[in-house]
C-alpha cells in the first residue's frame, strides 16, 4: 500500500498504522534524509530475511545497517563507545551518515557477521524517527536501488510503489528522494576511515 505521510510533521495516526505492521512482521520503503530504504523491525527475523532476498543481500558479508533514534539508542547495540567515537557521531548526528561500530549481544544473531560490527544510522529526517521512535528499538535499513542497477537509486514513491509495491507491506511516501548514499566511517580503526563518501562534510 503507498501512504503518503508529511515530511515536516508526520500523522501520528498514519505511523502508528505503519508500526503496527512493523511488529507483526512487515517490510516497509520509506524516506531518508539520503535514498529511499527498505526495511524491518530488526527483531522480526523472517522479515529480515525478506528484506535481504528482495535487496539481494548476504547478512554474513553485507554490511547492514540499523536506523536508531538517537545515540543513546544506537549505544544499546555497540560496545561501549569511547569518547572519540561519541564527540564523532554528536557533532555528525543526525545526519547523511552511517558509523560503522563493533556490535554487542544485544544484536539479533542474524546481523553478526564475521567482523561483528554494526552501521548505524541516525537520519535527519522526521518522518524516518517518528517511526523508529513510535517502534521503540530500531529499523533494518538497506537502500533501495533500481533492480539490476547498483548505481541507481529510485526516488519517485510513485515509481517504487509500481515496481516494488507487490512485494512490500507499505510504500511511505515523503516527496522525493536523493540520488546520493550516505556517507559510510568505519570507527572500528583509528583513525576513522571514510570508507564511501557520499551525501554530508564529516565534521
Amino acid at each position: 500500500m503507498l501512504l503518503e505521510l508529511h515530511p515536516d510533521n508526520p500523522e501520528p495516526r498514519k505511523v502508528q498504522q505503519v508500526v503496527q505492521s512493523l511488529q507483526n512482521g512487515g517490510v516497509i520503503i520509506y524516506p531518508t534524509d539520503t535514498v529511499y530504504g527498505i526495511g524491518c523491525d530488526i527483531f522480526q527475523q523472517k522479515a529480515v530475511e525478506r528484506v535481504c532476498q528482495i535487496r539481494q543481500l548476504d547478512p554474513a558479508k553485507a554490511m547492514l545497517s540499523f536506523l536508531c533514534k538517537d545515540i543513546a539508542q544506537a549505544a544499546q547495540y555497540a560496545w561501549q563507545l569511547d569518547n572519540d567515537v561519541f564527540r564523532l557521531l554528536k557533532r555528525n548526528l543526525p545526519g547523511p551518515f552511517t558509523f560503522i561500530l563493533r556490535s554487542n549481544n544485544m544484536v539479533p544473531k542474524l546481523f553478526k557477521n564475521r567482523k561483528h560490527t554494526i552501521g548505524v544510522r541516525i537520519p535527519g529526517n522526521l518522518i524516518t524517527l517518528a517511526l523508529v521512535e513510535a517502534l521503540g528499538h530500531p529499523i533494518f535499513n538497506a537502500s533501495l536501488k533500481a533492480e539490476n542497477d547498483e548505481e541507481e537509486y529510485l526516488s519517485d514513491p510513485t515509481i517504487i510503489y509500481d515496481l516494488f509495491g507487490n512485494q512490500v507491506d507499505w510504500v511511505i511516501g515523503g516527496g522525493p528522494g536523493g540520488q546520493v548514499p550516505s556517507t559510510l566511517v568505519d570507527c572500528t580503526v583509528q583513525p576513522f576511515e571514510i570508507i564511501r563518501q557520499g551525501a554530508g562534510v564529516l565534521q
